[in-house]
């Protein structure tokens, strides 16, 4: 048996690989046909904005050195990687993430380039992670919202009851008491507990420089196509737009749809063009997500799953 495995061990992992990279560049093939993008460019002609470009091409390439340096720091709990491993890593997990509702791929991907015995290690500081950059959408996205109270009301209704649901949970606590999730949220508790501060102050420093980095990026690009809000209103409208899209669970593909649809209802509130709002959510999510699993791809195509480490008999 081990002989057939053996045999066929190199096939399946080739078609596991064609599978994925032909569903991803699907994907990015068919959003990036949907919308004409110079259509937009001609009321502000490329020439005129070359520097201005550069400089949100240079804060997507910001966005993602940070997120491989976060991995760097969270994977050297279990054993020091290279930048360019954490590259590997990080952009194959982003590509094989597309397809999976939640990027729960990411964590699958992420793992099957760690030994058998540290995956569930590497899930829990990859969650860790993921955690982190949530809780600052969230931090900011409550800030904005109580900026924008008396226009987004209605949201805030909707954002008390996500509020009350952890603490129904807290209350709840008792019955899952003796269940597996129970078990496995004590595991990972001492898990978290085991980890540095000095990692927790990292991984808080990069997953707040991330968030001001795309914020950003989305603001720039509403200048380059001319959405005429000023500075306080168009920051506190990206973030609570971030906020309330990450509480709405989907499929990474499916990213520029949530954020769009979130984006047309906030942004309509104060008149910015729908074809406009729609056009930047969508470089957003080729700039940040089709671009870097373009070069993912390379990396799935050329990974070898680690050999077992074997144990010496007596």
């Amino acid at each position: 048996m081990y002989n057939i495995s053996s045999k066929y061990k190199s096939k399946l992992q080739f078609t596991l690989k064609s599978l994925i990279l032909t569903g991803a560049f699907f994907v990015i093939y068919n959003k990036a046909g949907t919308r004409d993008f110079l259509s937009q460019f001609q009321l502000y002609p490329l020439k005129q904005n070359g520097i201005f470009i550069t400089a949100i091409l240079f804060l997507s390439l910001l966005n993602w050195i940070l997120e491989i340096l976060k991995w760097k720091n969270l994977s050297g709990h279990i054993r020091p990687i290279s930048f360019f491993e954490a590259t590997k890593q990080s952009l194959a997990a982003l590509t094989a993430s597309l397809l999976t509702p939640n990027r729960i791929g990411e964590y699958g991907a992420k793992a099957l380039f760690y030994q058998h015995a540290d995956r569930k290690k590497v899930m829990a500081l990859n969650f860790l992670g993921n955690f982190y950059q949530m809780l600052v959408t969230v931090i900011f996205g409550l800030i904005s919202l109580l900026f924008l109270k008396e226009q987004l009301f209605v949201f805030l209704k909707y954002v008390m009851l996500l509020l009350f649901l952890p603490a129904l949970l807290l209350l709840m606590k008792s019955y899952y008491k003796d269940t597996a999730v129970h078990h496995y949220y004590l595991k990972f508790l001492a898990f978290t507990r085991e980890i540095p501060v000095r990692l927790y102050r990292s991984i808080s420093v990069i997953s707040i420089s991330r968030y001001l980095i795309f914020s950003h990026q989305f603001y720039f690009l509403m200048v380059l196509f001319g959405i005429t809000l000023n500075y306080p209103l168009a920051m506190a409208l990206i973030a609570a737009m971030y906020f309330l899209s990450s509480v709405i669970p989907g499929f990474v593909a499916l990213d520029f749809l949530i954020k769009g649809s979130v984006a047309l209802t906030l942004f309509g509130l104060f008149g910015v063009s729908e074809n406009l709002i729609l056009t930047v959510t969508t470089l957003m999510w080729l700039l940040n997500f089709a671009l870097p699993a373009i070069f993912g791809s390379y990396f799935i195509m050329r990974f070898i799953a680690p050999e077992p480490i074997k144990i010496p008999s007596n």
